[in-house]
């Protein structure tokens, strides 16, 4: 969740080959999109991929490097062999291992595997099925047209993240969980301040101190759900955290690290990626004014294409690490017992062999798979079929009650975990 510590970049020659730029020198992440997706162009086209030195953090030694990941043929290939390329060695979110501290927070399913995390997964999972997410549908939909209403009341200027992209996913998640809604600021606040990276904005703009931020608000969404789970025990009701401490699947139940670390990984995973995806399918739709017009021939008919098609151009999460478990040969490529390769999904979404101008925003996009919810495999997104309805029913909602709503220019999240937009003005 955190990378490397170089400062803001300033004035940058332009990317003209791969020697012009480094993975891990945080600076990276903050140069223009373009930049971005021209480094990533010339990384794809290596005949193998590109090798880095690992960001020298504050709260872990460093490691010896990484091969970074940016075909989709590769993604796909290491995702579909977890044995090889495996989360709970030092963890998946982060590039550096994660130290055991860390691990007390943030050592959800997504940093293990198996039989652990399929043992978690089974649990949880029950959640999450397109039946289960059926049920909430009519709960989405009223969260969805209250929010447009909140919108309409405010008039245009105001803030699209905070006002809209950010309240539908936090209000259904907390809702799920039985978080009172007195503390949906203060959830999403923890969750701004753990994938924050090294944004100002979140406390993390002083490298010494941002792992503990990052800590501090772990341990503090931690005593949150501990505290309601305890009362859940005694008082449950129809809520997920009632069904998670009070369940026994094959005699089977989650701990409260287990609980806790899953609620971390659910509030913040949850809220902040189906953010970042509304908030970028309404800037595609501002700067697409042809998708727009098309979509709202058919608004629930093209619903289904658009949503892809914003989730493979947003890709919210950035990347995924593995550790190598062995010797392993893949795409003519030999990689190492105890070698990392980071998986950038970002660019394998981007990638010319698969996607056809895979620059250009096309709601009737037919190729793929995208991996905007990760690659196939055990760690595939669980909350897929949340985060699409979700996405589906707001912009359902603004496309007929605010059709010609757009986005300005994003205030783009200073981290390269999370490819996100903290900030984008609204006019309609």
């Amino acid at each position: 969740m955190m990378g490397g510590m170089s400062a803001m970049p300033g004035e940058r020659e332009p990317i003209t080959s791969v020697a012009d730029f480094d993975l891990s020198d945080y600076a990276f992440w903050a140069r223009p999109m373009r930049e971005r997706e021209r480094a990533f162009e010339l990384l794809r086209a290596l005949p193998s991929p590109a090798f880095y030195a690992e960001p020298e953090v504050s709260f872990a030694p460093r490691g010896p490097g990484y091969h970074a990941l940016a075909r989709h043929a590769d993604i796909l290939e290491a995702s579909r062999n977890p044995e090889v390329f495996c989360s709970g060695d030092g963890g998946a979110t982060n590039i550096p291992d994660m130290p055991p501290e860390f691990a007390e927070y943030f050592g959800s399913m997504i940093n293990m595997d198996d039989p652990r995390h399929a043992r978690l997964r089974r649990i949880v999972s029950r959640a999450f099925t397109p039946k289960m997410i059926k049920q909430f549908e009519t709960d989405v939909e009223a969260a969805a047209a209250r929010i447009v209403d909140d919108l309409l009341d405010k008039g245009p200027g105001c803030d699209f993240v905070t006002e809209v992209a950010a309240r539908l996913p936090l209000k259904i998640i907390c809702d799920m969980m039985g978080i009172p809604e007195r503390d949906y600021g203060f959830v999403f606040d923890r969750s701004n301040r753990i994938l924050g990276g090294f944004d100002p904005e979140y406390g993390g703009g002083d490298p010494a101190t941002a792992a503990e931020h990052l800590l501090t608000a772990g341990m503090e969404l931690d005593r949150l759900v501990q505290d309601l789970a305890a009362y859940r025990t005694e008082h449950p009701t129809g809520d997920l955290t009632s069904a998670l401490v009070n369940a026994n699947i094959d005699g089977e139940r989650l701990t409260g690290q287990e609980l806790g670390s899953f609620f971390i990984l659910l509030v913040v995973a949850g809220n902040e990626t189906t953010r970042n995806a509304i908030s970028y399918g309404l800037r595609l739709l501002t700067r697409n004014p042809d998708q727009r017009a098309l979509w709202l021939t058919d608004v629930d008919g093209h619903a289904p294409g658009a949503v892809e098609e914003i989730v493979r151009l947003a890709s919210p999460v950035n990347f995924m690490r593995r550790k190598v478990t062995r010797d392993h040969e893949m795409n003519g490529t030999l990689y190492r017992k105890g070698e990392k390769v980071v998986l950038y999904y970002w660019s394998a979404n981007r990638d010319e062999s698969v996607f056809t101008d895979p620059l250009r925003f096309d709601i009737l996009r037919t190729e793929g798979p995208h991996v905007g919810f990760g690659g196939p495999g055990p760690h595939f997104c669980l909350g897929a079929h949340l985060a699409r309805r979700e996405i589906t029913v707001m912009f359902r909602e603004l496309l007929r009650r605010v059709p010609h709503i757009e986005g300005g220019s994003p205030q783009r999240l200073y981290s390269s975990f999370i490819n996100g937009i903290k900030h984008m003005r609204c006019d309609f």
